[in-house]
């Protein structure tokens, strides 16, 4: 299978690697995209996973308001004062608040989820006549699967990315950390709908 430049960009962008680096684990995993990242992953190759565990403590909060009916305010972190003051910065600041706008998540990631909502759904799901009759360990991997994509609208780093359809949020923000050289997470946000109380 061959290897689209198209995906070496989107590699390179994802990980931070150069374009050789990002052509050779196209090669190496027959084209498949997903089957490179992942083996990079665990190499421990990609920036953005280096990255990710690191302390942010600058950033900026963001606001956006879509047809006077719905507003978002959402805090989006990195290391740096310097970062945080970027356009691309901002500009990604505001995809956030759009993309909450527009997709209404309930969480920034899937650990923000607590551990006793996620159960509650679990179990809700095991419980379900369609698994009863169905051995443990099938039933558990479907659950598994059906939890990932309950949560996968709820959760806005697992939702696809408003502005471009090809990646999820967390995508994206993965790009940005490979982009800035620093952490970035988006770490509470806050949206209201005229009319909608929680």
């Amino acid at each position: 299978m061959g290897v689209s430049l198209e995906d070496v960009k989107k590699l390179k962008e994802l990980t931070g690697l150069g374009l050789g680096d990002a052509k050779t684990a196209l090669v190496d995993a027959d084209g498949d995209f997903d089957k490179a990242l992942e083996a990079l992953r665990k190499k421990g190759l990609t920036k953005a996973e280096k990255k990710g565990d690191r302390e942010t403590r600058e950033g900026i909060i963001d606001s956006y308001v879509h047809s006077d009916r719905i507003g978002v305010v959402v805090e989006v972190n990195c290391e740096t004062d310097f970062v945080a003051r970027l356009p691309e910065f901002r500009e990604f600041a505001h995809q956030m608040a759009m993309q909450i706008a527009a997709m209404s998540p309930v969480y920034p990631t899937m650990e923000d989820v607590p551990a006793d909502v996620m159960e509650a759904k679990k179990q809700e799901l095991l419980d379900s006549d369609s698994l009863k009759s169905k051995p443990a360990e099938m039933a558990e991997k479907i659950v598994e699967g059906q939890l990932k994509k309950h949560f996968a609208e709820q959760v806005l780093a697992e939702q696809t990315f408003i502005l471009d359809d090809s990646m999820t949020v967390g995508e994206r923000i993965k790009q940005q950390i490979a982009k800035h050289g620093e952490n970035v997470r988006v770490s509470q946000f806050k949206r209201i709908e005229l009319g909608v109380t929680e």
